[in-house]
């Protein structure tokens, strides 16, 4: 039996307040209307809900019974209303993040800040892992957006909400100056103690992908977990770091770090903001996304 949502919604007005007249202010409607409701909804059920008196109305047993599960689904779908307007207004709501340490401290720590001032009821989680990783969290749904750093665009599976380039480079400080400010072969480089992260980081496979691509297997000397400590120990004179230009324009501008070019250029890769395709985005979701794209 398919009955309209609208009789449930009458009937549950007249047995609330036990009048026709008053259900019919509540429901901007008239009082025929809501009349005629109930005796459609009578009809419908075949049998008689309400007993008429003076007084107004009241319930008959068959329509006391009724009323307790009304009750509860109309309540129910106000919980519901009330929950989706603190949703839209972000009163409330979750967002789980897949993304590298590095790009949480470099890239998306600004975005945050600005994201929880504005809206600071929004719980955050952060879940840091390998690119890899990151991406089968996404497509199983245990993350709402993925954050990477890639030099593919191949992503059929998902929808690319955000994209920027950023330019990966070779570093050193003024203790390899007899390299700073010459244009070096990437062959030239094993000559010298290099700073890379660790394998099968997305950041190394993409200098080792580019590297033997050009027949050249570049040799590390030392291996590090992190972006911050590549960084760290080539400012100490370590070594010549690879790192990303745009994560070290102060160090550079400072001058405790200079940038190595090499022949052939390094190509410029991307930072790509996921979401899985057939996923439609919760309001707090899409409004950290917008700050992104504004950023």
């Amino acid at each position: 039996m398919e009955i309209d949502i609208e009789l449930y919604k009458t009937f549950y007005f007249v047995a609330k307040y036990k009048s026709i007249t008053k259900a019919a202010e509540m429901l901007y409607i008239s009082q025929p209307a809501v009349t005629m409701s109930i005796k459609k909804l009578e009809e419908q059920l075949e049998m008689t809900l309400f007993t008429r008196t003076k007084r107004g109305v009241i319930l008959t047993n068959e329509g006391k019974v009724l009323y307790e599960y009304v009750k509860q689904a109309m309540e129910s779908l106000k919980i519901g209303e009330n929950r989706i307007n603190n949703l839209k207004k972000l009163d409330t709501g979750n967002i789980r993040i897949g993304i590298g340490t590095t790009l949480t401290k470099y890239f998306l720590m600004k975005y945050l800040d600005k994201f929880h001032k504005l809206y600071p009821k929004i719980n955050i989680n952060i879940d840091t892992s390998m690119t890899v990783d990151i991406l089968k969290k996404l497509e199983n749904g245990l993350v709402d957006i993925a954050i990477i750093t890639t030099d593919k665009l191949d992503y059929k599976d998902f929808n690319i909400a955000y994209s920027r380039n950023i330019q990966d480079i070779f570093v050193a400080s003024k203790e390899y100056y007899d390299i700073i400010g010459k244009k070096t072969s990437l062959d030239n480089l094993n000559n010298y103690p290099l700073l890379l992260q660790s394998p099968n980081t997305s950041t190394r496979n993409f200098l080792d992908n580019f590297s033997l691509k050009h027949g050249i297997r570049l040799n590390s000397s030392m291996e590090l977990a992190s972006f911050s400590l590549v960084l760290e120990f080539s400012k100490i004179g370590m070594g010549i770091g690879f790192i990303s230009k745009d994560f070290v324009e102060n160090e550079i501008n400072k001058k405790e770090l200079f940038e190595i070019k090499t022949v052939p250029e390094i190509p410029k890769r991307k930072i790509l903001v996921l979401t899985k395709k057939e996923y439609l985005p919760s309001f707090s979701t899409s409004k950290l996304i917008e700050i992104i794209q504004k950023g």
